[in-house]
């Protein structure tokens, strides 16, 4: 797909700028990507638009000093970091990704429940395996500590004097992890088995309008390897990373999944039913029938975007999934029982299901440039999708996305699509992952440069110094600008932007400062700068004046 670069006037067109008198959001549309509640729909009066055009943005400079840096306007503060504990027996996981937020009473917003994926683990710092010099191979006991340290954490925080903090020790105060037995939710059995143990590579996710959490399986081939067929029918397995297979006889099918997790008791359950692949997200639209939309995306270069449609109310089982064909803008339904070249490669619709990338190239699905974050968003209604990069195309800065369902119908079989906003030089920023809307809806995002890559001389990425989050104005004056608003510490990038439902704070997490690190006594990085002298990815709350503004405007 060409990227072609648009002008700010063309951008806002297509962004969908508001005016006057128009109102926000249909009730029926869930903003469950980054974890916001419901946004009722409401009116911009004149007073508002005037405080819209005095509201300044300051553009922070892009800096690869190793601190969290904020514009004028913000402050944050930590709220939980690797290996702080959470109750008496158990500690917050490493490398932090997706947060959403649920409040235990719908009447408070200062108290409630924060999910926080656990992606990944740097041996290095987690389990002493030194990956880069140690001959000797990983013991089980250091696996075990990786096992661990993924998965996702389960907190309840409370604001108290303007500062979160998690509730130490509350019943609600859980771990998941890759030795956590999960249910498959499916008719089915997967290598043999209804129930899998454990859930890793924890990336995006999503809320169900249920309040329930959504943790979606990314690089799911890291520790257990994939299975490979040949053309013969013949498989192979392709090692993993991590070596968890050398431990634990667990097949690669039982991961790459979306798993939702019940606050209430941190039961899980996997679902077949939205395809296996490098699940980025999963953002969910609730039609007025209350079936269930879910947009997915495979975050790999030349994977696919994914949506599945329930056949019943609140059902992530029962449906159909399909795969954009953005070329010709139709969703391809994976359908064993109709699609003739399926059922002449497939046993079945849960091999389908389980070799979703195959079925989909079979089919002529769109190869996009890593599809990561998916938002929907809350005036129009079309959906944002995160291209990241690809390389082997050479967009090294990737763009986003915007998807226009046919007749504004979420369930329809054809959308228009367009790239609007490309990443590079002229915007200000490269390789978009993480995106969500603000209350007044803002468009925030977050950058994922890779630390290897970041900061080098003569390089694609070196004007954009450190990752970044930015937003994108929908009003005002500096509607349609990019504008850079934190950077991170060094290594580092922002994920799992999350606004709490009064708006008035943005959880963020800071994943795998220091990941450069080669030796743990001399780290990249230091951040958060606590006693251990040692990166501690962490989650962190930005408050200010700035972000209470951009979150209030329209309240009337």
């Amino acid at each position: 797909m060409e990227i072609k670069k648009y002008s700010r006037k063309e951008f806002l067109s297509f962004l969908g700028k508001i005016s006057l008198g128009a109102a926000i959001t249909p009730s029926f549309l869930m903003a469950c990507g980054n974890g916001n509640p419901t946004i009722a729909s409401r009116e911009l009066s004149s007073k508002n638009l005037e405080e819209l055009k005095q509201l300044v943005l300051e553009n922070l400079v892009a800096s690869n000093v190793d601190d969290l840096l904020l514009t004028k306007g913000l402050e944050y503060h930590t709220i939980v970091k690797w290996n702080d504990k959470i109750n008496n027996d158990d500690s917050f996981g490493f490398n932090c990704d997706f947060t959403c937020f649920i409040p235990l009473d719908e009447n408070n917003p200062k108290d409630g429940l924060l999910w926080v994926n656990h992606e990944y683990v740097d041996p290095l710092f987690v389990s002493n395996y030194d990956y880069l010099n140690d001959k000797q191979p990983r013991t089980k006991e250091q696996v075990d500590k990786e096992m661990y340290n993924v998965g996702g954490s389960i907190v309840r925080i409370r604001e108290e004097n303007g500062k979160w903090r998690v509730v130490h020790n509350d019943s609600h105060n859980i771990r998941i992890t890759a030795k956590t037995p999960i249910k498959l939710n499916w008719e089915n059995s997967i290598k043999g088995k209804n129930t899998v143990i454990g859930t890793h590579s924890n990336c995006s996710g999503g809320v169900t309008p249920w309040k329930t959490f959504l943790t979606c399986e990314e690089n799911y081939d890291q520790f257990y390897g994939e299975t490979e067929y040949a053309n013969d029918g013949s498989t192979s397995h392709r090692k993993s990373f991590y070596g968890w297979e050398s431990f634990y006889d667990y097949p690669p099918e039982h991961y790459g999944w979306g798993v939702e997790i019940d606050p209430k008791d941190g039961s899980a359950q996997k679902h077949v039913a939205l395809g296996r692949f490098a699940h980025e997200c999963c953002t969910l639209f609730q039609l007025k029938d209350e079936r269930i939309v879910a947009y997915s995306g495979d975050d790999k270069e030349n994977e696919h975007l994914y949506k599945f449609i329930s056949s019943k109310p609140n059902s992530l089982k029962e449906g159909t999934l399909y795969v954009a064909d953005t070329d010709n803008g139709k969703w391809i339904p994976l359908d064993w029982e109709n699609q003739a070249v399926l059922k002449s490669t497939f046993k079945d619709q849960t091999e389908v299901l389980i070799r979703a990338r195959e079925a989909s190239k079979l089919l002529g699905a769109t190869e996009l440039n890593r599809p990561e974050d998916i938002e929907i968003d809350p005036v129009t209604g079309n959906i944002f999708v995160a291209l990241t990069n690809n390389k082997s195309k050479e967009d090294y800065h990737g763009s986003i996305l915007k998807i226009e369902e046919a007749n504004g119908n979420h369930e329809s079989s054809n959308f228009s699509s367009s790239i609007y906003m490309a990443g590079g030089d002229e915007n200000g920023f490269s390789c978009p992952d993480n995106l969500a809307f603000d209350l007044s809806g803002n468009l925030w995002m977050t950058t994922d440069m890779s630390g290897s890559v970041m900061n080098k001389e003569n390089g694609p990425y070196m004007p954009f110094k450190n990752n970044s989050l930015f937003v994108i104005p929908r009003y005002g004056n500096d509607a349609g600008k990019v504008i850079r608003v934190a950077s991170a510490p060094r290594d580092a990038e922002f994920t799992g932007p999350c606004f709490s439902p009064d708006g008035k704070t943005l959880f963020l997490s800071v994943q795998h400062p220091g990941e450069q690190t080669t030796d743990v006594n001399k780290p990249t990085s230091l951040w958060p700068f606590d006693e251990d002298n040692i990166p501690k990815p962490s989650v962190v709350a930005i408050t200010g004046d700035l972000i209470e503004k951009m979150n209030t405007l329209n309240e009337g």
